[in-house]
């Protein structure tokens, strides 16, 4: 009986399965996004997320258990010094896994999973500024003009009215 037992098999031995998973995490925490099936996706969700908590732990023995687990140095020092600190305030749901659609060749169902807190930084528009402001409005106001002066135009004369 499975009572009691949550690791998604993926048909594969203990060993590889443990193998792709770090791979797939090593991934993910270099890439910030990657693009998967549905079910590996699945699979990674937890154990990607143990590793942010072992990062917001942030002592020498944790660093050394997310090495054993992804046996990748550069990595283990981006999800400590990067990863974690923008995951602080967070108590648990470091990712998110965004359904896709099925994949041309078998129809496997795809998702990305990425890093919730990994979103990207956007620019303030230029019309929050105040020059970026006066711009806009002028911007606005021409628009404005130009449809009232098109709307005041008579459309489609017929040639018997311009001639006479």
């Amino acid at each position: 009986m499975r009572h009691r037992v949550h690791k998604i098999k993926l048909g594969r031995t203990g060993s590889h399965r443990d193998a792709m998973l770090a791979n797939m995490a090593v991934s993910l925490i270099q890439s910030g996004r990657i693009k998967t099936t549905l079910a590996k996706a699945k699979a990674l969700r937890p154990f990607a997320e143990k590793l942010v908590t072992l990062g917001k732990k942030g002592s020498v023995h944790h660093r050394r258990l997310a090495f054993a687990a992804i046996r990748q140095r550069d990595a283990v020092s981006k999800l400590f010094d990067e990863i974690a600190k923008k995951s602080a305030a967070r108590n648990g749901g470091y990712t998110r896994i965004i359904k896709l659609g099925f994949r041309i060749g078998d129809a496997a169902p795809e998702a990305f999973i990425e890093w919730v807190d990994n979103a990207p930084v956007v620019e303030a528009p230029a019309a929050e500024t105040r020059k970026g402001a006066k711009k806009a409005a002028a911007r606005v106001q021409k628009d404005k003009q130009g449809a009232a002066e098109k709307a005041e135009k008579p459309k489609g004369k017929k040639k018997a009215e311009a001639k006479g």
